[in-house]
Formats: C-alpha cells, sequence, structure tokens
C-alpha cells in the first residue's frame, strides 16, 4: 500500500515538473528578454544583443545568474533575428517549424480525437495538413529564394506564381485547373512558384498581392498580375502574352536567304523550325526566349503555301518537327534534328552543343569570357587561336582560309574566333608589338587565359596570315606541339576588356526604356487594384493641385493688378488729379500708407538720425525720391513692388521730398557720378532736373548707398501717347512747356523693375558708392 502511494507520489511529482517546464517555455518571450518592441528593426534587434551580450558575457559579468541570462539573450537573438522563427512567433507563440503547434502538441490533438470518429472529408474541407495534396511544396518560394534565384533567373524563362493562404475557399476552387497547368508549363520550360502568403508576407507583400488567390507572371525581372478566369487556356495565352512579340520571325521562300545571311551582322547562328502547326508553338518561344543572347530562331509553317521552295532545298520531312542549325554557311545546315514528340530536354541539348559560330568574332567581354574561359588547372587547359583582322575584300580570303583550317580542326580543348582591329583597338595593340610588321595584313596569335583580370599568355605567329599552305602547317605543328609544352605560350600581357559593338545607342536605350514605363504604366492603370495605384494617383493629383493652384494665384494676381491700375489718360481729368493731390496734401506727412501693408516714413530732419546716421549695423533704409505732385501714384507703385520684400526685419523704407532737400540729394549724387552725372550749375536747366522715381539704399553704419535709376518707357518700345523720356533733365512739372504731360501710367513705370533691383540688393550684387560722412538734412 505504502509503495503504491509513493508511486503515485513520484508519478505526480514528474508531472508538474513537465507542465512547470512546459509553462516555463511558454513564457519565453525574445521580445521581452531583449528589451525590443515587435515592430523594431533587424538593426534595433542586433544592437540591442550586442548591448545585452557585452554586459551578461559569464567572462564580464560575475553574476551567478549570468550565464542562464547569456544563454536567454542569446537563445532570444537566434528567434528574432531569423525572418522565418520570428514569423512563426508573432503568428503562433512558438518558433518551431510547425507552423502553428508543436510536434507535441498534434500528437496530443491526435490522441484527444483518435476516439471519435469524425471524417473531415464527408464536409469536404481539405484544410488538414495530413489530407491536403502536397503538389505544391516544392513550389514554394521563400523571400531570399525569389530574390537571390528566381528574379535573376526569370531573364532566361517565364514565372508562374500562385498566392495562395490557408482557409482560402477559392484557393481550393482554382486547385485542379492550377494543378493541371503547372505541370503542363513546367515541361515547357515555364517556372512555377507558390507562395503562402501566411508564412511569407514580406515577400506577399513585395510582389503586391493583397488577395487570395492572385495569380502573377515574371519576366525579366517585371511582374505582372493576371486578371481573368482561371482555367487552362487563359492560362497559357497569359504566359505567352508575357513573352516578346519579336522572338521568332515567320520565314518563307522569300526572305529566308536575308534571314539566313544575318548570320555575320548578328554574329551568331540562325535556327529554322520547320513544324506542321499553323502558328508558333509555346515551346519554341519559350526556347527562343532561353537562348536569344545566342541564337536568331525563324519559324517555317511547311504547311503554307510559298515555303515548298525551302523544304526541298533542305529535304524536309513535312511530318516530322525539324530543327536546323545554319552557321557560316547558309547552303547547308551545321546540325539537325528530327523528332516527332520534340521534348524541351532534346532541344537544350541539341542548341547547347551548337551555341558559337565556328569562328565567331570577338564582340563583347561576356563572349570572350565563354570562348576562352580562364584555365582551372593543367588538365583542363582550353586555347584560343584569335584572327586578328580588318573589315573588307582585301581581308576575306585571310578569313576564309583561316575557317577552312578551323572546321578542319575544332576540337573541345581549342576554340577558333576572330577580331577585327578597328573595333577592338586596344586588344589588337597589346597583342601585336611590331604595328608595322603587320599593318594592313591579318595577324594569327594562341593564347591562354591565365585568370579573370585579363592577365594571358600568348603567342604571335612570325609571318601574317594570308591562308597559304605553309601558314596552315606552321599553325597545326605549333598547336600539336602545344599539346605536349604549355610553356609555348612564353608571352604574357593583360588585356582590357572589349568594347561591346553590339550594344546598343543610348537614344535607343532611352526609347525602350521609355516604351517599357509607359507600358507598365498603362498596366497599372487599366489592370491594377486601387492599392497598388495609389503612388501614380498621389502623384498625379499632387500635380494637377499644384497646377490648378498656381492658375488660380496667377488669375487672383492679374485681376488685382487691373482693379489697382488707374485709368488712362483719356479718362483721367486735369480736375480729378489735382482733386486728389489737393486731398494727399492734407494728410500728415509722416502718415504710413497701407498699399500692401507696407510702413513707408517720411525721411526729415527729425528722425533723420534716428532712420539713417545712427541706423544698426547690417540695417538699410530704402528711400524713394518724390515730388508733391507724384507723391501718390509713386508711393503706391513703390508699394506693391518692395512689398515682397518686408519679411526682412533689416530694411526699413521712407521717401524723401525732392521739393525739400535737392542739395542734400545732389551732394550724395556726386559720388555716383557714372551712374547719374549731375549737370553743371550754369546749365539753364540745372534746378530743373527730375529726380523723381529715383530709389537710394542707404547703409549708414558703413557709409555707403546703393541707386536705382528710373525706368524709361522707351526702352521697351514706349506708349502710344504718352511722353518717351520722364527721366531726361530737361522734364520737370514745372516748366509746362513740354507738348507732352506725363501721365499715371507714365510715372508708376518709373518704378518698373525695381523688385529685380531689390533682390539684387539683397544678394549683394548692386554696386556700392561710398561717401566719407553723411550730410545734414536741412
Amino acid at each position: 500500500m505504502e509503495l503504491g502511494r509513493a508511486g503515485l507520489a513520484w508519478t505526480a511529482a514528474l508531472l508538474l515538473a513537465a507542465l512547470g517546464a512546459q509553462a516555463a517555455a511558454g513564457d519565453f518571450d525574445p521580445y521581452r528578454v531583449l528589451g525590443v518592441g515587435r515592430s523594431s528593426s533587424q538593426a534595433d534587434i542586433k544592437k540591442a544583443y550586442k548591448r545585452l551580450a557585452r554586459e551578461w558575457h559569464p567572462d564580464k559579468n560575475k553574476d551567478p545568474g549570468a550565464e542562464d541570462k547569456f544563454i536567454q539573450i542569446s537563445k532570444a537573438y537566434e528567434i528574432l533575428s531569423n525572418e522565418e522563427k520570428r514569423a512563426n512567433f508573432d503568428r503562433y507563440g512558438d518558433a518551431g517549424e510547425s507552423q502553428g503547434y508543436s510536434q507535441h502538441q498534434h500528437r496530443q490533438f491526435h490522441h484527444f480525437h483518435e476516439g471519435f470518429y469524425f471524417d473531415e472529408s464527408f464536409f469536404h474541407f481539405p484544410f488538414n495538413s495530413e489530407r491536403r495534396d502536397t503538389s505544391d511544396e516544392k513550389y514554394l518560394l521563400h523571400f531570399s529564394h525569389y530574390i537571390n534565384e528566381i528574379v535573376p533567373e526569370s531573364f532566361k524563362k517565364p514565372y508562374l506564381i500562385k498566392i495562395t493562404s490557408d482557409w482560402c475557399f477559392s484557393c481550393i476552387h482554382i486547385e485542379p485547373v492550377w494543378k493541371e497547368v503547372a505541370q503542363e508549363l513546367e515541361a515547357l520550360g515555364v517556372g512555377i512558384g507558390v507562395v503562402h502568403a501566411g508564412y511569407e508576407r514580406r515577400l506577399a507583400h513585395h510582389l503586391g498581392a493583397h488577395s487570395t488567390p492572385s495569380l502573377l507572371g515574371l519576366i525579366n525581372g517585371k511582374i505582372t498580375f493576371f486578371h481573368n478566369a482561371v482555367i487552362r487556356e487563359n492560362l497559357r495565352q497569359f504566359v505567352e502574352n508575357l513573352l516578346p512579340g519579336n522572338l521568332v520571325e515567320k520565314i518563307t521562300d522569300k526572305n529566308y536567304i536575308r534571314f539566313l545571311s544575318n548570320w555575320k551582322k548578328e554574329n551568331k547562328p540562325h535556327v529554322l523550325l520547320f513544324d506542321h502547326m499553323p502558328v508558333v508553338p509555346l515551346l519554341y518561344k519559350l526556347t527562343a526566349f532561353a537562348y536569344r543572347d545566342y541564337f536568331s530562331f525563324g519559324y517555317v509553317y511547311v504547311g503554307l503555301r510559298g515555303t515548298e521552295e525551302l523544304s526541298s532545298q533542305y529535304n524536309i520531312n513535312v511530318y516530322t518537327p525539324t530543327m536546323m542549325i545554319f552557321k557560316e554557311h547558309i547552303d547547308r545546315p551545321a546540325d539537325v534534328v528530327q523528332a516527332r514528340d520534340m521534348k524541351k530536354q532534346l532541344i537544350d541539348d541539341f542548341l547547347s552543343q551548337n551555341k558559337f559560330l565556328m569562328v565567331a568574332r570577338l564582340t563583347n567581354q561576356r563572349l570572350f569570357q565563354e570562348l576562352c574561359p580562364v584555365k582551372k588547372s593543367h588538365r583542363q587547359r582550353k586555347h584560343c587561336v584569335v584572327l586578328l583582322t580588318g573589315e573588307g575584300d582585301k581581308f576575306a580570303e585571310a578569313y576564309e582560309a583561316f575557317l577552312t583550317f578551323a572546321v578542319a580542326n575544332t576540337k573541345d580543348t581549342l576554340k577558333f574566333v576572330h577580331i577585327y582591329n578597328d573595333r577592338q583597338p586596344e586588344f589588337a595593340d597589346a597583342l601585336l608589338m611590331d604595328e608595322e610588321k603587320y599593318r594592313g595584313k591579318s595577324a594569327v596569335v594562341i593564347l591562354e587565359r591565365r585568370n579573370n583580370a585579363g592577365k594571358i599568355a600568348y603567342k604571335t605567329l612570325e609571318e601574317a596570315w594570308q591562308g597559304s599552305k605553309e601558314d596552315n602547317f606552321i599553325l597545326l605543328d605549333l598547336l600539336e606541339q602545344l599539346r605536349t609544352d604549355p610553356g609555348l605560350l612564353s608571352s604574357e600581357t593583360v588585356l582590357a576588356d572589349l568594347n561591346d559593338e553590339l550594344a546598343p545607342m543610348f537614344l535607343i536605350r532611352w526609347l525602350y526604356s521609355m516604351l517599357d514605363y509607359i507600358s507598365d504604366c498603362w498596366d497599372s492603370l487599366f489592370h491594377s487594384n486601387w492599392r497598388e495605384m495609389m503612388p501614380l494617383l498621389s502623384l498625379l493629383f499632387s500635380a494637377l493641385f499644384i497646377l490648378f493652384g498656381t492658375v488660380i494665384v496667377q488669375a487672383f494676381s492679374d485681376s488685382s493688378d487691373t482693379r489697382d491700375s488707374p485709368p488712362s489718360e483719356k479718362e483721367e481729368t486735369t480736375a480729378k488729379t489735382e482733386k486728389n493731390d489737393a486731398s494727399f496734401s492734407k494728410e500728415s506727412n509722416s502718415r504710413i500708407p497701407k498699399k500692401g501693408f507696407v510702413e513707408v516714413t517720411e525721411l526729415t530732419d527729425i528722425n533723420y538720425n534716428s532712420n539713417l546716421v545712427r541706423l544698426r549695423p547690417g540695417h538699410m533704409n530704402v528711400v524713394l525720391i518724390l515730388s508733391n505732385s507724384t507723391k501718390t501714384l509713386l508711393l503706391q507703385k513703390f508699394a506693391l513692388e518692395v512689398y515682397t520684400f518686408t519679411g526682412s526685419s533689416s530694411l526699413h523704407f521712407s521717401f524723401l521730398s525732392l521739393d525739400k532737400h535737392r542739395e542734400w540729394l545732389e551732394y550724395l549724387l556726386e559720388f555716383a557720378q557714372d551712374a547719374a552725372p549731375i549737370p553743371n550749375q550754369y546749365d539753364k536747366h540745372f534746378l530743373e532736373r527730375d529726380y523723381t522715381g529715383y530709389v537710394l539704399a542707404l547703409n549708414g553704419h558703413k557709409k555707403y548707398f546703393c541707386l536705382f535709376k528710373p525706368h524709361r518707357s522707351g526702352d521697351e518700345g514706349g506708349t502710344p501717347g504718352l511722353c518717351e523720356d520722364y527721366d531726361s533733365s530737361l522734364h520737370t512739372e514745372a516748366r509746362g512747356k513740354s507738348s507732352c504731360s506725363p501721365g499715371s501710367r507714365s510715372i508708376k513705370n518709373k518704378l518698373h523693375k525695381l523688385s529685380f533691383w531689390m533682390e539684387r540688393l539683397l544678394e549683394g550684387s548692386l554696386q556700392r558708392f561710398y561717401i566719407p560722412s553723411w550730410p545734414a538734412l536741412d
């Protein structure tokens, strides 16, 4: 009895210990351990980890619990630094790989319901992970896998990607069609991918998928969404539409000679596909896209009238699909393959063995690296025989002889290439040390690339290459010696990267980029959802708002100027002018005009010291010169011109009466003779010079001023019916002898462009006139 009680107690203790351990494991919170929030970035998490690791490292911290604390910190950082583990913890509170519940919990759940006879298949809900179809597991994509592998591969083959999630009834509905199409397209060379939005939220957001299920295509790094009904025909057509439209050219009896003759211009073999299908099969289009950098593809529909000559010349079996590769000789194919059921693997093997011409021209660095790879070991030596030649009929015979030699001596360890000296001058100069010896002639060089930095070992044939039998014997003898004596390549040099001869011009690349951008905008405008359209719409509405606001402000500004402009001279009577002048003369001389809310005070002997002589350093007083008769109009115009500059606390605005202080003004202008010459005092018009409209910017502390002269109306063509020169020294309002009296518009025009002068004043770019001291203002 006592033994039974002891056993029960021991079992209870073990159970409590297990439950305590499980609770302790469940209470572990890596965010709390590191002291960061759930929205913290990886940089913040790493920073917190380093700080805590230094603080709690057992070698530095002698606290008894330091080692346990350090282990918790390391475990927390291990979870939060891994995107997948962090996502699992955020979703399920556990960082394991069980996707929502641990294996222990899973076993407990099964033990719990095994006693119940419940069949989930009765409700047709295949959400249980053991009952769901696992065909998508091999296509699952992760963010790093997508960025590092899928996007680069999309430049060789298109991808069809499905975005799915748990408890998605529509995903279950399209599952049969998706499975069938995925298997069919994968066999043709289309990449298949599946993204689980619940586990890969970052990747789903990166792809722009905001709902499930979503289907999209990826090609050349560009994403295109599928928006039609999910049926087999639509999905095949969607993938076909992803491919460029000019991959395969339709070939007939009329254009096959032109097509095959382009091998020299394009510097790559040409492929003819013969089939009895009226449209180019999708398999051929995908093949053409994958090998577009190495071949040009043409398609011949053998059932079409106009292809009989072509089929007869190359002895084509019209009932069997045929693929031919043409290189330097267009009268006969370099290789042929025929098969009733043309598979992708067969096509890939066939094309991989014929990727280059027999004597390819080195047009860029990539082609040079592929044809002449770097030596990896003594057993994997590969040599290149390079013909350095020129263009034109003069070098045709030497090239043909070199081509014949290459066809007869082609090996896996030996590649024959040629290069044009005038298109790759740096390459030719590095290999041909004695330029005079080979000038105007062809030369042959045998080389071996030693590293990717451009270092090579080479040997140049002593005599120029003419293609004679003697030249062939010498070259063949060197190649035989090279098999047993690698030291034959005694010269070394470093080659610069080759120029890309076939690269399009900048303008063409720019046009292609612009067309791609317009195409993307068009697709986004008509096919994308509103969330994808928000950046474009935001930019569009911002531009429209700015444009609309500018138009409204300009309209109000124009209407204000029209409303503020005085009536024309014909409409303004002399009595009205006299009335305005009389009413203004009754006002105090120091009154602040309210026009434009500009504070303008009169410069008098009372405030002369405070407004000028004792003005604080860095401050300036902008003074308008006027007379009693022009006071009203000039002040109005002056306020409008300087209103935008009133925000500066270092500027003060005043006006000076010419009738009272002419002598003071002319004393200042004597220091600015170049800008405003003073007339001779014996001139009969000495006291009649009109200074109205002049503006002085006075710096009292540094004792200098800047001068603005009135604008001449004749500078811009004048105004009909108005006086041409109110700035001359022969005009004054007291003479009354002029045949043309100034109107209000002409007076205001004196301050035309004053705002531009004010801008230059603030810039400090105006001419300065210094004086020894400020004269007294009587």
